[in-house]
């Protein structure tokens, strides 16, 4: 029976992509042969036929002509914004930023948004840290919902002036569509009031007559936030009572 579990495992492993992420949940063997598939997994990373990324967690490197690659980072988070098919989390922070062109900085530490709290971990060269998001995650929102947290965030974007930041926003904003934008306000109602007074601005600034009635009635008019944008670059600023 160990030499069909093995025969299976190896099978199995060659026909997995280098760099896909796999654990012993995902070869075609009954539950209770888990701990024996976990035993030759430990078998081959001690011989070198694959890596460990973290406990339980293992890949098949891929190997360039600068040498060997680590997993993609959907790889390593996957099981942490995926689960049966349901997005449960999404990717934010420092990795996002770099994805929209925010900051030309790559990621060391992983930031995923989900409903529940969840403790640090860490994978393989990752940090990963949680933060809790108080809508609904949905695939839907999910591209919607990572522009707000860069807006939440926005002044912990690096080494980038917060002109061009806003610019790059502002791009960003143009290719979204008339749903998205309409569901960006709705789920900006629950962030804190200076994303909410900074999404008005940027809606006015590519449309003056864009409704942005329920983001200003939102606010409480004492207060101010320091963003240090041009006027020139985010209009309305005064309004929004952006400095």
């Amino acid at each position: 029976m160990t030499s069909n579990i093995t025969d299976t495992v190896k099978s199995s492993i060659k026909k997995f992509a280098c760099g896909y992420v796999f654990t012993a949940k995902d070869f075609p063997l009954p539950i209770e042969k888990q701990k024996t598939v976990n035993k030759l997994l430990d078998n081959f990373v001690a011989v070198g036929q694959i890596r460990r990324l973290s406990k339980g967690r293992f890949y098949k490197p891929k190997i360039s002509k600068l040498g060997e690659l680590y997993p993609d980072i959907f790889q390593v988070v996957k099981d942490l914004i995926e689960k049966n098919g349901e997005t449960i989390g999404y990717m934010t922070s420092y990795s996002i930023f770099n994805k929209f062109g925010l900051t030309p900085e790559a990621p060391v530490t992983l930031q995923i948004a989900m409903n529940k709290a969840k403790k640090s971990i860490t994978r393989g060269n990752y940090r990963i840290n949680f933060i809790i998001q108080p809508n609904a995650i949905t695939k839907e929102n999910v591209p919607v919902l990572q522009l707000l947290n860069c807006l939440r965030y926005f002044k912990d974007i690096p080494n980038v002036m917060p002109n061009d930041v806003c610019s790059r926003l502002l791009f960003l904003f143009l290719q979204l569509t008339d749903k998205q934008k309409s569901l960006m306000k709705n789920l900006a109602l629950k962030y804190n009031p200076a994303t909410i007074a900074f999404l008005g601005a940027l809606l006015e600034t590519l449309n003056l007559n864009e409704d942005t009635s329920a983001l200003f009635n939102a606010l409480n008019h004492q207060t101010s936030y320091l963003l240090n944008v041009s006027d020139d670059v985010l209009l309305n600023q005064k309004k929004w009572h952006i400095r």
